[in-house]
């Protein structure tokens, strides 16, 4: 059995890490003994010609894509273009969306055969050696497909209680040269399960409300084996990772133990850390937790069921302070009953904590608990374009605010965030700069140019003929620089750095210098040819 995973293409101005669910299925396909690739098109372009290159060179007999709400569409492409390029093929898609929206997932997708729902490890296992016996497909729990007309939907699937006997993420079936040159942090897990009840989340639904926790030591093991891969930051994605202080605890003493050092981040909520934990987070190395606050309004807190107050948000922030971790808060605007008065309130939150914030527009997604009881909350529902819930505008509306309002709020932040970002680089023109406003400015202008690289396959569509005395890393430098309209010093040092760091290699053919990005820089050995 050949399956081909595709990592679903998204915008890169969203800080993608490697697909972590995609690897975590990859590895349960391998486990199963199936030949796996997988195909990003996260960190590289997309179109039907290249997919149908990369089909007719594997021939896979299952073709998987995965997605999530602002994506689905694009996956649903993809499953489209494979089904008419090789009719025979099975295809299947994962995820919290489609887990929530089956019906409406085959409607706008006929070409799709399975959906594999909820957590989807052990599934996939069962799945894999009876897919080309259609008739098996009935027995095997948490997936949907389709039996000639009919949607067939199988029993739900007991959540996995031993996070341990899963094989780790297959990263050597990723990209990893292209990621390493993004720069973003690895996302791993230590845990699965949430036990909040917010009306805005799927975590509760697609991994249950009890803490799942893996053996601190197998997620060192992980650790170690994601820095082994040049990775220097990780991001711990868990839902509440600080659920359990004393897990925390003996995670953060075997990294001591070990000495391993690397930067980290992670998620957790304001009513679950004290200072004690948070300085053992930053003696391993953590230096930043992202808090969901939501709101500056104690009756929006409850009307979301989020469980938390502002005191313990103020409590958090005071704590992160002193034990030397940024904290990082995130807002949402356009809240069942939200309304201008709402938002000032949590304007002026945002300000008293003086942290680093940000907004994002409310995103109702299938199988929230607000999207399935409407009816009881103060909301609209705009829009089920699915490519507009990446929570950059609004797609709801509130009796008391429309999406008009939503909008001219958060752009009086963006304008405020505009006329530093202008100061900033201003005074990096003049020479008058901190150090940090330059890494600041050079790190945004090197990400441009790395999302152009990588979005648009320069270095794979760029060939160069061989000049003598001509250094190959030079001319492509100047060939993508030209494409780019970017400076050609610059661009040359940025594909310079990623030449020596092993990231990019080169071939000479027919007098033709042809690049490529290795495809894992620590057990890609292929020798740079000249």
């Amino acid at each position: 059995m050949r399956i081909a995973l595709i990592a679903t293409p998204y915008p890169l101005e969203e800080a993608p890490s490697p697909p972590l669910g995609l690897a975590y299925a990859a590895a349960a396909c391998e486990a199963a003994g199936a030949t796996v690739r997988i195909f990003d098109f996260i960190v590289s372009k997309y179109s039907a010609d290249k997919l149908e290159a990369i089909l007719d060179s594997f021939r896979p007999d299952v073709v998987g894509a995965g997605s999530v709400t602002m994506n689905q569409r694009q996956a649903e492409r993809i499953i489209k273009d494979a089904k008419r390029i090789m009719p025979s093929v099975i295809t299947l898609m994962g995820g919290p969306h489609v887990s929530f929206d089956i019906e409406g997932t085959f409607r706008s997708c006929p070409e799709l055969d399975i959906i594999v729902k909820g957590e989807g490890e052990q599934t996939l296992q069962e799945l894999i050696p009876a897919l080309e016996d259609r008739g098996a497909w009935h027995g095997i729990r948490g997936i949907a497909f389709r039996s000639d007309r009919d949607i067939v939907v199988t029993g739900p699937r007991e959540l996995i209680h031993d996070l341990d006997s899963l094989p780790l993420p297959a990263r050597h079936l990723l990209p990893v040269s292209r990621y390493l040159a993004l720069g973003y942090p690895v996302s791993i897990i230590t845990s699965r399960g949430c036990p909040n009840k917010c009306i805005f989340c799927l975590g509760r639904r697609m991994v249950g409300f009890k803490g799942r926790f893996r053996n601190p030591g197998l997620v060192v093991d992980e650790i170690e084996h994601i820095l082994s891969l040049g990775f220097t930051r990780i991001n711990v994605a868990d839902d509440l990772f600080t659920a359990n202080k004393a897990r925390v605890r003996e995670l953060c003493d075997e990294i001591k133990r070990r000495g391993v050092k690397f930067g980290w981040s992670a998620f957790a909520r304001v009513n679950t850390v004290d200072l004690e934990t948070l300085k053992i987070m930053r003696e391993t190395g953590c230096d930043c937790v992202s808090f969901g606050i939501e709101s500056g309004n104690p009756e929006m807190l409850k009307r979301i069921r989020k469980g938390i107050t502002l005191e313990q948000a103020r409590n958090a922030v005071t704590w992160c302070k002193e034990a030397d971790i940024m904290p990082h808060a995130s807002f949402m605007v356009g809240l069942p009953g939200e309304t201008k008065e709402t938002l000032h309130q949590t304007q002026a939150f945002a300000d008293e904590l003086s942290i680093a914030y940000g907004y994002h527009f409310f995103s109702p997604f299938p199988g929230t608990t607000v999207r399935e009881e409407l009816e009881a909350y103060d909301i609209k529902i705009l829009t089920d374009d699915w490519s507009r819930y990446d929570a950059n505008s609004p797609v709801v509306q509130t009796s008391g605010l429309s999406p008009e309002d939503m909008t001219a709020f958060v752009a009086v932040y963006d304008e405020f965030n505009a006329q530093i970002w202008e100061e900033t680089e201003r005074n990096v023109r003049m020479g008058t700069c901190t150090d940090r406003e330059y890494l600041l400015v050079e790190g945004n202008r090197k990400l441009k140019l790395v999302y152009r690289v990588l979005s648009e396959d320069l270095i794979e569509e760029s060939t160069c003929p061989k000049q003598d005395g001509s250094d190959p890393v030079e001319l492509l430098s100047a060939s993508v620089a030209r494409r780019t309209s970017t400076d050609p010093v610059f661009t040359h040092k940025v594909l310079k750095d990623f030449s020596d760091a092993g990231y990019l290699r080169y071939t000479l053919r027919d007098g033709q210098y042809h690049y490529y990005w290795t495809h894992n820089k620590a057990i890609d050995t292929l020798p740079v040819s000249s």
